[in-house]
């Protein structure tokens, strides 16, 4: 029964995330965290985090370690890599059955006034959803009273760090290397 509702909330995910993987978040944080309790806000921003660094898009990345995570909990080791490829499965086939359809005809309606409108309509939703990502995980609505916020003081210095480092154009994979070895020195 977990893997069908594991199927099925991935299924939704991979049908509503416009915008790609950080658009997603917003989606995989309500049905992980908030509607099944599949795990903390903490665990979230973690599995969040190794999504990051890993090769590949965040959405697929984060599904596969949730469908792990998930299956593990329900049955060990076995489940947890079933439960990897249900999540993994259900989060692309939307795209992928989407993709095969729409290919045939973009190229006529990409000049489509409607089409474009919808697009230009989608963007600021997107802007959206990632912001609201940003924000679920920087301040938690389903907190328990008295828990304690994964966010503290070193989180806002090397967020504030990595962001004037992004508008100085920095490469990006020093400032990753640097914010881990700045994690590694902070919170071991």
């Amino acid at each position: 029964m977990i893997f069908w509702h594991l199927f099925v909330s991935y299924l939704k995910i991979g049908f509503f995330g416009f915008g790609g993987g950080y658009a997603m978040l917003s989606l995989i944080q309500n049905e992980v965290v908030v509607q099944h309790r599949w795990m903390t806000n903490a665990e979230f921003a973690d599995i969040v985090a190794v999504s990051q660094i890993t090769p590949g898009p965040i959405a697929i990345n984060s599904a596969t370690y949730v469908g792990y995570t998930v299956g593990s909990q329900a049955g060990g080791t076995g489940a947890g890599v079933l439960g990897a490829v249900i999540a993994t499965l259900a989060v692309c086939l939307p795209a992928l059955t989407l993709m095969l359809l729409v290919t045939r005809f973009f190229l006529r309606l990409k000049d489509n006034p409607l089409i474009e409108g919808a697009m230009r309509g989608m963007r600021p939703v997107v802007i959206g959803m990632i912001a609201s990502a940003a924000l679920l995980l920087i301040f938690p609505h389903d907190a328990a009273p008295g828990e304690r916020n994964f966010i503290d003081a070193w989180s806002w210095v090397l967020f504030a760090g990595v962001f004037i480092g992004s508008i100085r154009k920095i490469n990006p994979i020093l400032l990753i290397v640097l914010s881990a070895a700045a994690g590694i020195a902070i919170y071991l």
